[in-house]
């Protein structure tokens, strides 16, 4: 029995089915994607919650505390969109570059691979996503002196490790922007060049804030290398 997460009623998807859910994004202008992801994310948390409810898998107040902070993120999306000036000036620093890593653990790997796609859909860097945990395992030679790095470290069970990870690329030269939740980057001062908090929410839902600042990079240096974002 199939169920489909699209954004178009009527599409192909949606037809060969047995259930639906629709997204009702609204149309993308551009091939990248970016408030059709955040409206799948936001069905993918619900129908998870809703088959912990049926299956009881987790209590109700659990749930209502997913819910609440569900409820907050339009919010601390804003507050992320509010401080866009600040990925603008480093889109610029890494629109001369022709390559470009992201790494992160757990979550952060998975929100680090969407950041990846966005930047090479748009702005045509060169951008490879990896497994923090997995560097020393042939892609860490691949860091140069000057390379940028984006560290995405939101998950707080993780983020000793992922500081490791990223003092190894920074003993090779790379340039580091970090990602790291309000409340939370204490360990990664210090250890990054340049880094950027999204507001504190559950582990959980972090993706879903994480992502914003890395479609904006993606957005901001492909405008910095004068391509058309919205026919990319």
């Amino acid at each position: 029995r199939v169920l489909a997460i699209t954004n178009v009623v009527g599409s192909s998807v949606a037809r060969e089915a047995d259930d639906v859910i629709i997204t009702w994004a609204g149309p993308e202008i551009a091939v990248a994607s970016t408030k059709a992801y955040t409206s799948q994310l936001i069905a993918f948390y619900l129908l998870g919650l809703y088959l912990a409810q049926t299956l009881g898998t987790q209590d109700a107040a659990a749930i209502r505390e997913v819910i609440a902070a569900l409820r907050r993120l339009p919010a601390q999306v804003q507050q992320i969109l509010d401080q866009a000036d600040a990925i603008k000036a480093y889109a610029h620093a890494i629109s001369i570059s022709e390559h470009l890593f992201f790494i992160g653990r757990g979550l952060d790997y998975a929100v680090a691979l969407e950041g990846s796609l966005k930047l090479k859909e748009i702005s045509y860097i060169h951008s490879e996503a990896y497994p923090a945990g997995e560097l020393k395992h042939g892609t860490l030679a691949l860091i140069e002196d000057g390379i940028p790095v984006i560290a995405l470290a939101t998950q707080a069970a993780l983020i000793e490790k992922t500081v490791s990870n990223i003092k190894e690329v920074a003993a090779r030269g790379a340039r580091v922007l970090g990602i790291a939740c309000e409340g939370r980057d204490a360990e990664m001062r210090g250890v990054v060049d340049d880094i950027f908090l999204i507001p504190d929410t559950l582990p959980l839902l972090t993706p879903a804030l994480s992502v914003i600042p890395l479609q904006l990079l993606a957005y901001y240096a492909s405008l910095a290398r004068g391509n058309d974002v919205d026919k990319p």
